[in-house]
């Protein structure tokens, strides 16, 4: 019987060869073209997905180790022909210019909101023991520390994330 990984809710058998990285699947193997390649070294964060909704760096990642697991990428975020909140305040907030590295920044907002959900300190956390962590601008800013945009898109960025953190405290 063959492995499967759910990717955007709909089962997927895993491939056959066990050296296939995520990234590698959902790009050339499921052509879903929205996780992009950039550094493939995990160092851009321009292929962050969600697994289970902690973001993971895709190209670092063998598909089969997340057999029987739930990956998210920025496709599987817009539902019934809407896009998420935080696509839409990204579109807002002038969050990308040529948009590359959009989709792994998106992702990678949404992984991080989970972790200040969950109490999980940064590097910069003054409070270890909080565990309601306060997305300031220097918390925010670490946080996203591993996501890179070449066009210098930050400020949009930053503030598409903060709109979109505001409106989810106030729901």
């Amino acid at each position: 019987m063959p492995m499967t990984i759910n990717i955007n809710g709909s089962d997927v058998a895993l491939p056959a060869d066990p050296r296939i990285s995520l990234l590698d699947l959902l790009r050339e193997h499921l052509h879903l073209s929205g996780t992009k390649k950039g550094c493939n070294q995990g160092a851009c964060g321009a292929c962050t997905v969600l697994v289970d909704g902690e973001r993971i760096l895709s190209c670092l990642a063998l598909a089969v180790q997340y057999a029987g697991r739930s990956v998210l990428s920025i496709e599987g975020l817009a539902a019934d022909g809407q896009l998420h909140p935080l696509q839409q305040a990204f579109v807002e907030h002038d969050g990308f210019q040529c948009g590359y590295c959009t989709p792994g920044q998106i992702c990678s907002a949404i992984g991080m909101q989970g972790e200040l959900q969950r109490g999980v300190p940064s590097n910069v956390t003054e409070d270890l023991e909080d565990e309601d962590i306060a997305l300031t601008h220097d918390e925010l800013r670490e946080r996203m520390s591993g996501n890179l945009c070449r066009c210098g898109a930050y400020n949009g960025i930053v503030a598409a994330i903060q709109v979109h953190h505001r409106q989810r405290g106030a729901q």
